[in-house]
């Protein structure tokens, strides 16, 4: 099944507000090898400037993985999640996440494209505080791998 052109626009409903814990984002810069003090310490991280620690700049894919759910589980729009692969990430962040930050998504397909039988999506997902505050913009491509 082919991707759905008539995509482009759509925006999907708010997520769930995710709560942003200490520990997750410990967990994350660890994971990816992030040893900023700021990361870990909440003492280093209000010597910042900063209520609590402070998430690496790539934390968000944890919150906007689960959003983009919405796009790739909608079986009109013909992606075959068994073919997906990862294509690229952009974010634009008007402040940190930090623990304690409750943030939600709102999904936005900028563009559907085909090019050599493979399609490729691209979404914008605004992050926002539950009253509507920015927090970071996120662009993901996913590459839906043709068949042969």
């Amino acid at each position: 099944m082919s991707l759905d052109p008539s995509f482009v626009g759509r925006t999907y409903p708010p997520t769930a507000p995710y709560q942003v814990g200490r520990e997750k984002i410990r967990e994350f810069a660890t994971a990816i090898g992030a040893t900023e003090p700021a990361h870990h310490d909440p003492t280093a991280a209000r010597a910042l400037g900063h209520p609590d620690v402070v998430a690496p700049p790539t934390f968000p894919v944890v919150v906007t993985m689960a959003a983009t759910r919405q796009v790739v589980e909608d079986p009109d729009l013909g992606v075959d999640y068994s073919r997906v692969v990862h294509g690229d990430q952009r974010f634009a962040y008007t402040r940190p996440v930090v623990a304690g930050d409750e943030l939600v998504c709102v999904n936005t397909i900028e563009e559907v494209r085909t090019r050599g039988g493979h399609g490729f999506v691209t979404t914008r997902t605004e992050v926002t505080t539950p009253d509507g505050e920015p927090v970071v913009t996120v662009w993901s491509k996913i590459v839906v791998r043709g068949e042969g």
